[in-house]
């Protein structure tokens, strides 16, 4: 190998190091927007839970109203936050526009998917498709801080990725019974809501 090729080698591996050391120093941002996932479909699934038990009295339309309304919230919500998100220094480092495209792709994901039970529901007039709908949330947040926790090679959010994987089957055993709800809740209290307030207290205000 010529002197310049052997340069141009260890000007590749020095620039890969760089981008492994960015990954690892820049604070993933994000944070605001899991805690209002987290708030808006806990509280959400509160109400369901009122509903389901027989504590609130409403019509069954309201099932619709609550989670369309909480959808609707999230979306203005997720917007605004994402604007002001991409404002922040550090918001193009490596790790967080990884981070970035693995939540997008686990939001994207659970869209998708609830259209696909929506059309299985209509198709077999039953609700059975959506009971599976807290399962899949947990298993997909399981990969989203996975995707994370790689990115940042912060331990706790792999931590967080296994318990994800673990509640996905756990909260089935609850089917058909209005703690479903609850245990959602929880879910999405301890999965999002908890772990997007730390990711918010480790932002500095300069980043990088």
């Amino acid at each position: 190998m010529t002197r310049d090729q052997v340069q141009s080698v260890h000007d590749d591996i020095a620039y890969m190091k760089a981008l492994a050391q960015e990954g690892r120093q820049t604070p993933l941002l994000g944070g605001r927007i899991l805690i209002s996932a987290g708030l808006i479909f806990g509280l959400a699934s509160v109400v369901a839970y009122g509903i389901d038990s027989g504590i609130l009295a409403v019509p069954p339309v309201a099932y619709a109203v609550l989670w369309g309304g909480a959808l609707l919230a999230f979306f203005a919500i997720l917007i605004w936050q994402i604007r002001q998100t991409d404002r922040k220094p550090g918001a193009q480092s490596v790790a967080n526009r990884a981070a970035g495209v693995g939540w997008m792709g686990v939001g994207l994901a659970i869209f998708v998917m609830s259209l696909a039970m929506s059309v299985v529901s209509w198709k077999m007039q039953s609700d059975v498709a959506f009971m599976l709908f807290p399962s899949l949330i947990f298993a997909l947040y399981g990969s989203g801080w996975a995707v994370s926790a790689t990115m940042s090679d912060q331990k706790w959010q792999w931590r967080l990725a296994i318990a994800c994987w673990i509640a996905a089957p756990l909260i089935a055993l609850l089917t058909g019974s209005p703690l479903m709800w609850l245990g959602y809740a929880a879910g999405l209290f301890l999965f999002a809501l908890v772990p997007g307030v730390l990711l918010v207290r480790q932002e500095p205000s300069e980043v990088i």
